[in-house]
């Protein structure tokens, strides 16, 4: 039932996702969805949690065997094509905050957060500046996925050029600290 709403939330948006709409999707009666999730923010919850698997998955994944700039850019192409295939879930994971340590989204949002520590361990970053670096790579990551998700880049600059000057200003700027 969570990869049908997660799926919904890509097709029509999370903020237009509801239990009703999902209900509809499956074939059951809403009060049916009920027996699974306690209701919208639950489901909400557990499409995050789904999203940030499936992100840790891919990010994880493209940057096995790479380092420095090549893991960089594995990194944010998987990111970025994440985040284009999959809106809905993705905006699920924004402002989701874990209840505790043991809340699985703790635990994938950690996961994620460690595939892009792997990204920065090809760079001499200090360890003090490690959560700056995080920081930096997922704005621009984020900004720019999604802001094409949106369809945000409506001059005429091709938006694959344009993704990879990102990559080479966030290489520069990870060399440079």
């Amino acid at each position: 039932m969570v990869a049908a709403g997660a799926a919904l939330a890509d097709e029509v948006g999370l903020s237009r996702l509801t239990m009703g709409l999902l209900a509809e999707r499956l074939g059951v009666r809403t009060p049916s969805l009920y027996k699974h999730v306690s209701g919208q923010e639950d489901l909400s919850r557990r499409i995050a949690v789904l999203a940030l698997r499936e992100a840790a998955d891919a990010v994880g994944g493209a940057v096995q065997g790479y380092a420095g700039r090549d893991a960089l850019a594995a990194a944010a192409r998987a990111f970025r094509a994440f985040v284009l295939a999959h809106p809905g879930r993705y905006a699920a994971t924004i402002g989701a905050e874990p209840t505790g340590p043991d809340d699985p989204l703790a635990a994938e949002g950690q996961r994620l957060l460690g595939a892009f520590m792997a990204v920065l361990r090809g760079y001499e970053i200090a360890e003090a500046d490690v959560d700056h670096a995080l920081r930096t790579l997922r704005s621009l990551c984020h900004g720019f996925a999604t802001l094409q998700s949106a369809d945000g880049f409506r001059w005429s600059a091709d938006i694959d050029e344009s993704f990879e000057w990102l990559i080479a200003f966030a290489d520069r700027g990870l060399r440079a600290s």
